[in-house]
């Protein structure tokens, strides 16, 4: 008999243990309690919250945290803000502060952060955020950030982890980029306007994996300026396979 409960008592651990990750979208939204007419201060926050994982989803969900927290914090002391309701509510704290030092600005501070799962295989789990940030200005910053996560860790895998030559792969990628964007091969990169830095192509901060192959996405300012807008490149997977550690 006690063979047997303790038989059972191993099943439901190793039950508990192999649960799915899933994610739970959850949305935090704040205003700013000064009156205003238009324009109104406010922040929403939608986030894909992962579950079941235990570890795997607690390393996942810090890092999706840090990096909102990035991208919307303007404040001092950043140890205050540990979950996403102090998050949204620091940043309305902080356009209240600058509207006290400035009340003749009359511009209302936005932000929009949207999370998603891009992408997910055995292998690799590829969160999107979609943000969009206004404190003034001509006009906001919108930007799409790619999280890749190694899906039996939950631990961040780096660009440079991707490739098993990345050397070998970035020169496709630039040969490809000079196709699509026209520029001739043996001229500088920058030779039609482009902003890459020390003139030098560089594969993208952001690398996603979609349903229909790598995209190199280059966020505005990263390769060329705001009015340009940002840049990018898709390749198949039956093309780049070869060079990937993950599928």
């Amino acid at each position: 008999m006690k063979n047997y409960i303790f038989i059972i008592f191993l099943c439901l651990i190793f039950t508990s243990c192999k649960k799915e990750l899933s994610f739970e979208n959850e949305k935090f939204e704040d205003k700013s309690t000064i009156p205003c007419k238009s324009d109104c201060p406010q922040i929403t926050i939608e986030v894909p919250i992962a579950k079941n994982g235990r570890v795997i989803s607690d390393s996942i969900n810090k890092k999706v945290f840090a990096v909102i927290k990035e991208i919307v914090f303007f404040g001092e002391d950043s140890t205050k803000v540990d979950d996403y309701k102090s998050l949204s509510k620091s940043f309305i704290e902080s356009y209240e502060e600058m509207r006290q030092k400035f009340p003749n600005d009359t511009f209302g501070w936005e932000a929009k952060i949207i999370g998603d799962k891009e992408f997910e295989s055995d292998q690799i789990l590829n969160l999107k955020i979609d943000h969009y940030t206004f404190t003034g200005g001509a006009h906001g910053y919108q930007g799409y950030r790619s999280l890749l996560f190694n899906k039996k860790t939950g631990k961040v895998i780096f660009n440079n982890q991707l490739f098993k030559n990345e050397k070998e792969f970035k020169t496709l990628a630039e040969k490809t980029f000079r196709a699509k964007y026209k520029i001739p091969e043996k001229t500088n990169i920058n030779a039609t306007g482009l902003m890459f830095e020390n003139d030098k192509f560089q594969l993208p901060q952001n690398i996603f994996y979609t349903s229909q192959g790598l995209l190199l996405y280059y966020n505005s300012y990263e390769a060329a300026s705001y009015a340009d807008g940002p840049k990018e490149i898709i390749f198949p997977y039956n093309e780049v396979s070869k060079y990937l550690n993950f599928q």
